[in-house]
């Protein structure tokens, strides 16, 4: 069998280049439908107006034709962004402003070549909102689980900004009843951990800044005690009630940071009167009211103590 020789393969190299060529050919002359994507802008917004609302900045559009034209497409920077006079399409009066997307269309169109065709646009949102300055200042709430690890507690947030400015129109401000961030979810902490956190979105309205940076301080709780004394309520002028003890010890919680500030006078301990007419025995029943602003998981060492009524 005789060899393969170098001019028999450059024989069969010309004509698989040739019929590559003529494949190539017509694959391109065949009609195709692509989907491109083309960015939206706004112009001529003026220095007075504030677009509390955006539309969407890119839209999707299926054009149809032979395919050295959609190649061509793809290829170069023929499909430029969508410009959308502010003008044009904001009613001052309603604060909204409406880009129909057959205008959209047409935009489009003025770039593409004679032979293309749109088959369909989609866009997320082709309105927006706006209005000339109105603002109100919100405080920001934390929205989320926050549980800090083994024997801490929380005990303190701090929100940075914690006011921020919500620009809208005067029906969606005074429908807004708090600014609140995107949900933060934080278990198992023993640290401070700080977090930088979305605001969420409010419709037809802008916040200003979107972020917060969110703080935790977590503190570990030490146990303690205080001795309270009793005190009677909703008993007659005429009478005394003497309680024994006189004074009870109260258990709680606190931060190791703030232990020293939880005093006696945080707590109420208290017995009713109308209780002890109404269930006469040989003990009453005390209650406890923690008034403190750091004690935490407060109880009673006891829940019952001896009592004695004496006319005045």
């Amino acid at each position: 069998m005789s060899g393969f020789s170098y001019k028999d393969f450059l024989v069969f190299l010309f004509f698989f280049c040739l019929s590559g060529v003529f494949w190539l050919m017509m694959t391109l002359n065949e009609t195709y439908e692509v989907e491109f994507p083309i960015a939206v802008r706004m112009v001529g917004v003026p220095k007075n107006v504030v677009i509390t609302s955006e539309m969407s900045d890119t839209v999707r559009v299926t054009i149809r034709d032979k395919g050295y034209v959609i190649l061509a497409y793809k290829g170069t920077n023929q499909l430029k962004p969508v410009k959308i006079n502010f003008a044009t399409y904001a009613n001052r009066e309603t604060g909204v402003g409406q880009v129909p997307s057959l205008d959209v269309q047409k935009l489009i169109r003025q770039q593409l070549a004679g032979s293309s065709t749109i088959v369909s646009l989609k866009a997320d949102r082709l309105e927006f909102n706006f209005n000339f300055g109105r603002n109100r200042r919100f405080r920001v709430r934390l929205v989320g689980h926050i549980v800090p690890g083994g024997n801490y507690y929380l005990s303190h947030v701090q929100i940075t900004p914690d006011v921020v400015t919500v620009y809208a129109s005067k029906k969606i401000l005074d429908e807004i009843a708090a600014v609140v961030t995107e949900r933060l979810d934080m278990v198992n902490f023993e640290d401070t951990v700080t977090r930088v956190v979305k605001l969420k979105p409010i419709p037809g309205a802008k916040i200003t800044p979107k972020t917060v940076k969110v703080t935790l301080f977590p503190d570990v709780l030490t146990e303690g005690t205080v001795d309270v004394p009793i005190t009677t309520i909703n008993k007659p002028d005429n009478l005394v009630v003497r309680t024994f003890p006189q004074s009870v010890t109260v258990k709680f919680s606190a931060g190791a940071v703030v232990y020293r500030q939880v005093k006696p006078s945080d707590f109420t301990v208290t017995v009713d009167f109308n209780e002890i007419a109404q269930h006469p025995s040989d003990k009453c029943t005390i209650h406890l009211q923690n008034n403190s602003h750091f004690a935490r998981n407060a109880s009673l060492e006891i829940n019952q103590v001896d009592y004695l009524i004496e006319q005045q």
